[in-house]
């Protein structure tokens, strides 16, 4: 039963699987091979406690071991892959997705927010390899990405309010905005506009246009965007040449969703 909050019950909760996710969580790009006192350090858990847990996804087949080092094996994708192949929103945009990349010869992809980064549940290249973080189960930073700025966009104003509070915009590029003001100013014209266009903030080279996905309730559940070589395209054209196509498709996927 849940509370009146809304939330569930603490004895209606499995503990053990709780924490047994957070130390996969634990490991990142930056952190692929962690002992167990890191692995507790990051997880909050006692050395003991993160040592069984280690131990249990080993045996699992979910960790290697090695050299006092644990690190993710591949099954771990079978979690982000049970997603994909049974949610209904990759489904219903990849086939529209391909229609789309190919008809402008570029890269294209749909992301959904979970807390402040941007997942990628669908992509499709049309033989463009743009970027090795447009690809499903990729996770960036909400802030600098065209797909995660229209999300934010999309959220009530106090929403996106606390999220630009505990926001710490670092500067992954040169052009990567920081100023949280500014920030403020280009969720709020993505919002108003219907469209977010970023230019190498995420990765140098990288130019991307983004528009929501909207289900038939009017409600916004994922961004879907064009993504391009800055070299092929001047960011001037990037309206004129990608949006139409844009809308088209995001009219389509919205009568199915």
């Amino acid at each position: 039963m849940d509370n009146e909050a809304g939330q569930p019950l603490a004895r209606d909760l499995v503990a053990g699987l709780d924490k047994g996710l957070k130390v996969i969580e634990a490991f990142d790009q930056e952190r692929s091979r962690l002992t167990i006192a890191e692995v507790a350090q990051a997880t909050g858990l006692t050395r003991a406690a993160a040592r069984r847990y280690l131990i249990t996804l080993t045996h699992l087949g979910y960790m290697r071991h090695e050299n006092k080092l644990f690190s993710l094996t591949p099954a771990v994708l079978r979690l982000g892959q049970s997603y994909l192949h049974s949610a209904r929103l990759p489904r219903i945009v990849q086939p529209l997705l391909y229609r789309l990349a190919y008809s402008l010869g570029e890269a294209a992809s749909v992301g959904v927010l979970d807390h402040d980064q941007l997942v990628c549940v669908a992509a499709v290249s049309a033989g463009q390899l743009v970027s090795a973080t447009l690809q499903p189960g990729t996770r960036v930073p909400a802030y600098c990405t065209a797909n995660g700025r229209m999300l934010l966009g999309s959220l009530p104003q106090a929403e996106v309010d606390r999220f630009l509070e505990r926001a710490s915009p670092e500067p992954i590029t040169q052009h990567t905005i920081v100023n949280k003001e500014r920030l403020a100013l280009e969720i709020a014209r993505g919002r108003a506009q219907g469209y977010v266009l970023v230019d190498q903030e995420l990765e140098l080279g990288l130019r991307t246009i983004a528009v929501p996905l909207r289900s038939f309730r009017g409600d916004v559940v994922a961004a879907m965007n064009v993504s391009v070589h800055a070299a092929r395209l001047p960011v001037e054209q990037m309206v004129e040449r990608c949006l139409p196509a844009m809308i088209k498709i995001q009219v389509e996927i919205g009568a199915l969703l």
